[in-house]
């Protein structure tokens, strides 16, 4: 079979038993602040386990992507190294909200391994949950039972805490679970080691393909376990590794899955996948790579400097110094693998298939960007080298954090010059800066306090800026030594933050205590609208009035609609291959990232902006329609965006059918003309293909465009009321330069004339030429330019002059090189110390030095002293 087929018979499977198929979500996570990535299937249903939401579907199947790169679950060094450790990796999953438990988990899983995908019934092992004495649970005997009834007792093992209970963080939804294993060894080795012996032991041959997990529990802030009220099964297969199965290949890389990217590899750097490890390893790391980076990129996230972007841009780049060091590609290569991926996985997830070439470009500009950073690096590397006998563990370190260098590869290069690395430095500097990661962004967040028995909660945002509530429940925030606390409201006009739009703000108010209490935040987590406030109101049950500010969420509805337009316009000018890349719409700015090459020119700003502007202007009314269904909205043209998870349901927000069309959970004006008046403000790049427009609108751009024109007119009056203004303004600019280059004549006559006067001062002090004056020069540039001419027309020099400048006094220091070198002056020192008469400071290079101060009087005495240096 192959990987295709695999994978389209899991889903067929389940489908047969009832379960719902849905899509993948995207791999970058939006609205859980808890993850980065999407690390395992069940991440998209987590609010159902949670409890703050209702299921739609009592039973669901997918394929879902998953990046495992960064915190808890981080398998990014064994990545490579081992056949069976991916960064971004499918998982095959099947789920059940409140419906069947155990028996149809173990009964389907036995009948699709081995009755369907044909796997061998003598090469299966499962464990089940031992119980822990320590939190009074007991050995799970409903799973040992179910199994018993499918395979040998002998092939059923027991599993500590730690391998056999689930736990989805520190506090959650939790439970026991029974793991699958395959032994994929030979016959002899099977019968030389037995299979019981080898699960779990981190053998590459006898590998977890498939764990079940029974929620069954939730763990709470104490540590302490409590009953959920409904049981659940979430399950979760390896699909890379069941495919190895299946297809009878002893690493994962050996499948069809890897095989077209590692075979495009070998092609190009015309070295044989199999002749070595070290370049095995590399082509592993470049085929899984690829994929990390490539999805990342089209479901929204951008390679950067900072949190999920870092981690982006760390995968790409320790593929490039692979490429770079085992395969020998100087030049960008890893973005020619993009359109191999995107063909694999067309139809499947064609969200990279769509955006090919916009992926292929990105990581182009990364790879070259790097490329020519790790050129630094290891000419940084040759030269501390040169000096050093070792090379030191800080040091290391810096080429690992500012360079990329992975420790392997100092390392290497190490040892090719007979070096050794100082491995504790570096690890502790590593723990050093994993600890100050760690403290920065520590956020300890507390059980839920339930204070309403109905859990419901629903937002009237759309409708209605204020509703009469009552809180459901609470919990305590705290992050860097500040307590917060956040809310859940029955009912809610706040709109949470998502889609770019920014949270609402505003005030609850006790109608039992007339109390208000301000609301500074609104977000959303798991589909649950969260409330932050910096106090929690004195008695939290009975009815509140909820009110949103309603001039802040005017403004920030001018701003998105206006994204909108702009996005359209931006269409219609540069062309169909625009996307959103991002945005953030406040009540103040609004700012659009879109997928575009090239710098904007003038013109383009101006239609860009006449555009959205006539369409303000026609005042078009906003049609919103809510619950269309997901693919009948695709269906009529929407424009629907890369990255967001969408549900079966959709709202979408047109401005003229038209014009502008998109999928929006976002508020907006009743009408285009209440956006006001539209103006661009900036127009810059943000990444590699990606540009950024910044924007206001409203009395915002009122505002702007007063001061502009009071600018303009205090600049008219300082000129007179010219009736041509450019004109006037030009030829003062042309006078201004020509007075300019008159002075700067002026100046080196001065200079040339003041030369000749110092040369007739100096002295001969054993076999040093002295000068030391005050000059009369109007500026700093001047002074210097005169010290080079003297250095450059007088050998073993040491010039001292002095000048006021602006009523400021100043000091530089010029000294031949070598006497610098030969007798051990230095220009830096000695200018510091002068310095000290005329109350100020500088420094500078041996031969050249500069100071400044305050006391102009001190000057002369500065002078004098520089004569006890050549003593």
């Amino acid at each position: 079979m192959t990987s295709r087929d695999i994978r389209q018979a899991f889903l067929d499977f389940f489908k047969s038993k009832g379960h719902q198929i849905v899509p993948s979500a995207p791999v970058v996570v939006k609205n859980d602040p808890t993850l980065m990535f999407t690390n395992a299937g069940m991440n998209q249903f987590k609010e159902l386990f949670l409890g703050e939401a209702v299921a739609k579907y009592p039973r669901v199947a997918d394929t879902q992507r998953c990046l495992r790169v960064s915190g808890k679950h981080n398998d990014l060094e064994e990545v490579g190294i081992d056949t069976y450790h991916h960064t971004l990796f499918e998982m095959l999953g099947n789920w059940s909200f409140g419906d069947y438990f155990k028996k149809e988990a173990i009964e389907w899983a036995w009948e699709l391994l081995t009755e369907v995908l044909k796997l061998d019934k003598d090469r299966l092992y499962v464990t089940i949950f031992e119980g822990d004495a320590t939190e009074g649970l007991q050995r799970d005997e409903e799973a040992f039972n179910l199994w018993k009834a499918l395979i040998p007792e002998d092939r059923i093992l027991l599993g500590n805490k730690k391998d056999n209970f689930w736990e989805m963080g520190d506090t959650g939804p939790c439970g026991p679970c029974s793991e699958i294993h395959y032994d994929m060894r030979s016959t002899e080795e099977r019968e030389a080691v037995k299979g019981q012996d080898l699960v779990n032991m981190d053998d590459p041959q006898v590998i977890e393909i498939w764990n079940l997990v029974f929620m069954q529990f939730n763990r709470l802030k104490d540590g302490s376990l409590v009953s959920l009220p409904a049981k659940h099964v979430d399950t979760g297969m390896g699909f890379e590794r069941l495919v190895r199965a299946i297809q009878g290949k002893s690493s994962n890389y050996d499948t069809d899955v890897f095989q077209p990217l590692i075979q495009f590899i070998a092609k190009k750097s015309g070295i044989e996948y199999g002749a070595d490890e070290k370049t095995d390893i590399a082509m592993r790391v470049l085929s899984d790579h690829i994929r990390a980076v490539s999805f990342a990129i089209a479901d929204g996230q951008l390679p950067s400097n900072n949190k999920a972007g870092y981690v982006i841009r760390r995968i790409l780049r320790r593929a490039v110094r692979y490429a770079y060091t085992f395969l020998h590609f100087k030049n960008p290569f890893i973005h020619e693998l993009v359109p191999v991926l995107a063909e694999q996985f067309k139809g499947v997830f064609d969200e990279l298939y769509q955006q090919q070439d916009f992926v292929e470009k990105v990581i182009l500009e990364e790879e070259v960007s790097f490329l020519r950073t790790l050129t630094q690096g290891i000419q940084r590397f040759e030269t501390y080298a040169s000096d050093n006998k070792t090379i030191d563990g800080e040091f290391a370190f810096e080429l690992f954090d500012t360079f990329g260098f992975p420790i392997d590869l100092t390392e290497l290069l190490a040892r090719e010059q007979g070096l050794s690395v100082d491995m504790n430095g570096f690890q502790q500097a590593l723990l050093a800066q994993k600890e100050r990661s760690r403290a920065a962004t520590a956020i300890d967040t507390g059980d839920w306090v339930l204070v309403n028995d109905d859990e419901e909660s629903e937002f009237v945002g759309y409708d209605s800026l204020n509703a009469t509530t009552e809180i459901v429940k609470y919990r305590k925030v705290s992050s860097k030594g500040k307590d917060q606390f956040q809310l859940v409201l029955t009912e809610t006009p706040f709109y949470a933050e998502g889609g770019g739009q920014v949270g609402d703000k505003g005030y609850i108010r006790s109608l039992d205590t007339n109390e208000k209490v301000s609301i500074i935040d609104t977000k959303k987590e798991n589909g649950l609208f969260i409330h932050f406030v910096n106090q929690l109101p004195s008695v939290l049950t009975g009815s509140f009035e909820a009110v949103v500010d309603g001039q802040k969420r005017k403004d920030t509805e001018a701003n998105h609609s206006a994204t909108h337009l702009l996005h359209a316009a931006l269409k219609q000018v540069l062309g169909d291959h625009v996307n959103q890349k991002g945005s953030l719409v406040s009540p103040d700015v609004l700012r659009f990232d879109f997928s575009h090459f090239a710098k904007l020119t003038y013109e383009e700003i101006k239609q860009i902006e006449d555009i959205v502007n006539a369409k303000i202007r026609q005042d078009i009314p906003l049609k919103e329609e809510r619950n269309v269904p997901f693919q009948k909205a695709i269906d009529s043209g929407v424009t629907a965006l890369f990255g967001e998870k969408y549900g079966d349901h959709v709202r979408v927000i047109t401005f003229d059918d038209t014009y502008s069309k998109e999928l929006c959970g976002g508020t907006h004006v009743a009408a285009t003309g209440q956006i006001g008046f539209f103006k661009i403000l900036s127009e810059s790049a943000v990444a590699a293909g990606v540009r950024r427009i910044e924007a206001i609108t409203g009395t915002r751009s009122e505002l702007v465009i007063r001061e502009h024109f009071e600018l303009m007119d205090n600049l008219k009056e300082l000129m007179n009321n010219p009736k041509d203004f450019v004109s006037a303004l030009s030829k003062l600019l042309d006078e201004n330069n020509s007075l300019k280059k008159e002075i700067e004549n002026y100046v080196k006559e001065k200079s040339q004339g003041l030369k000749d006067e110092i040369e007739k001062k100096l002295e001969k002090v054993g076999d040093i030429n002295y000068v030391a004056t005050i000059v009369d020069l109007p500026s700093v540039d001047a002074v210097k330019t005169l010290a080079y001419t003297l250095k450059g027309a007088i050998n073993d020099i040491f010039i001292v002059l002095g000048a006021v400048i602006d009523g400021k006094p100043s000091i530089t220091v010029m000294i031949s090189d070598n006497l610098a070198k030969e007798k051990g002056m230095h220009a830096g020192n000695i200018v510091r110390d002068l310095a000290k008469e005329i109350q100020g400071g500088g420094g500078g290079q041996p031969f050249f030095a500069t100071a400044g101060g305050k006391d102009a009087s001190g000057l002369e005495k500065a002078i004098s002293k520089s004569r006890e240096y050549i003593k």
